[in-house]
């Protein structure tokens, strides 16, 4: 894995007239996060099988429908964490490393807060949730998975917390690290769902505890090794926090926020209308043939992962030959990949056969559509990057409340007028997915020209 990471960066970069440290980083973490995720794909691969065969499919489909739905809680982030990403990268490149202690301090202090609430939030309302209706389930089920609900909400609460590590470690430019830790979770994950299925009987309540739970331990106990050593000098203190950068960081967070919140309608929520327009175990069918296309999108998303925020450093010191060449050399890799996702669609029949032995059928026009998804999602991902590492997300802003608009009423559409099935789903992704992809590429032309005015440009 490592010696092709190597090629594909020297492909992307290796022309550039200077090897400059924003380079070299770019390529080292490139180099370990193809390493890391590489073995957390094989991992998420193989958790697919062995968690059904511990848990039906029924209930698998159940799990990934919950869990997507309390995944909604990302909302309460209120952006806060990308806008760390951005606004401690450009600290740093100006070398303010007390402002940019204010910005850790500030961000894991609202994070608690908001978190807490949201979980108390929950957890008076939990008993007017009715789950049955919600996840389209038999009654008898229903007392299990409002347990299992409430038990995995404090989780997913708490990883929120921990996991604006991983923004720290972005915008140091140190990506790779940050996928060591999703490695780690996977691995941990897999060893326990294994362990489990040997001296346990099928438990949906166990396998979401350690699903949401395996994160929190991982996040939790690296961070505190970080901020007690090499990064002490970022380490939060309450001493540091202070209301004038939550308005700084919320100037930028808001609209990463809206953004959030059009990705989580745009995906997550997928698999709650898959629940309620076909069946449990169409979400499980659905999630296949996502996760199969989704592994060339992470893969193509972890080469540019270290890139966002050696964007912001290159931008804010006005490299806009680095960022030209950047981009030019990862739209000709853009290309492989489009061609990768065609073979995938060739070979998708074979291939789920032999990964799940035949347990659950992916209707052809499924895949066809999650392959043309995966070519856009490509094709737009460079630009994107860019986009959001300068903090000029305005355009994205309004894209994303007209996406959480459009999403339900074109799936509806297509579903119950036109009858596609469960393909509906994504069509109506794509629907707002295609426009974004040819606006992301005009919006950087204009900024890195310097020829953005209005919403280009903000």
């Amino acid at each position: 894995m490592a010696p092709f990471a190597n090629d594909v960066t020297n492909g992307i970069l290796s022309n550039a007239p200077i090897m400059n440290q924003r380079t070299i980083n770019v390529k080292k973490n490139i180099v370990l996060s193809l390493f890391y995720k590489g073995v957390h794909v094989i991992v998420q691969l193989a958790l697919v099988p062995i968690t059904l065969n511990y848990l039906d499919k029924d209930q698998f489909g159940i799990w990934l429908t919950l869990s997507a739905v309390l995944a909604w809680i990302s909302f309460f982030d209120i952006g806060f964490g990308n806008g760390l990403r951005n606004k401690l990268a450009q600290a740093l490149a100006n070398k303010e490393y007390i402002l940019a202690r204010g910005y850790v301090s500030t961000v894991y202090a609202m994070l608690v807060v908001i978190f807490a609430f949201v979980f108390i939030l929950y957890a008076i309302v939990a008993p007017l949730l009715n789950w049955s209706v919600i996840l389209n389930i038999p009654s008898v089920k229903g007392a299990e998975v409002a347990q299992l609900a409430m038990a995995v909400m404090f989780f997913f609460c708490l990883k929120f917390i921990f996991s604006a590590i991983g923004n720290v470690l972005f915008a140091l430019q140190e990506a790779g690290k940050n996928n060591l830790l999703s490695m780690m979770n996977g691995i941990v994950t897999l060893v326990a769902i294994v362990i489990l299925s040997h001296i346990t009987n099928s438990s949906l309540f166990w396998v979401g505890v350690l699903y949401s739970g395996v994160p929190v331990l991982i996040y939790g106990i690296y961070g505190a090794i970080l901020f007690g050593g090499r990064l002490k000098y970022l380490a939060p203190s309450i001493k540091l926090v202070e209301r004038g950068l939550v308005k700084d960081l919320f100037s930028l967070g808001y609209k990463f926020f809206v953004i959030q919140v059009a990705s989580i309608v745009l995906f997550s929520s997928a698999n709650v209308l898959v629940a309620h327009l076909y069946s449990p175990g169409d979400v499980t069918a659905y999630n296949i043939a996502f996760r199969y296309f989704s592994v060339l999108i992470m893969v193509y998303g972890i080469i540019l992962s270290p890139l966002w925020s050696a964007f912001t450093d290159a931008y804010e010191k006005n490299d806009t030959s680095w960022i030209k060449e950047s981009v030019a050399k990862l739209n000709k890799l853009s290309v492989v990949f489009i061609l990768v996702a065609i073979v995938m669609y060739m070979v998708s029949d074979s291939i789920y056969h032999w990964w799940l032995s035949g347990k659950v059928l992916v209707d052809r026009k499924l895949s066809l559509t999650m392959a043309v998804f995966a070519v856009f999602t490509v094709y737009a991902m460079p630009y994107n990057s860019f986009i959001n590492g300068v903090g000029k997300i305005t355009l994205q802003y309004y894209s994303a409340i007209l996406s959480i608009i459009l999403m339900v009423p074109l799936a509806l559409f297509f579903s119950k007028y036109l009858n596609i099935g469960v393909s509906s789903i994504v069509l109506a992704t794509l629907c707002t997915t295609i426009p974004c992809a040819i606006l992301w590429k005009i919006q950087f032309h204009k900024i890195v020209e310097n020829k953005c005015q209005g919403v280009w440009g903000r």
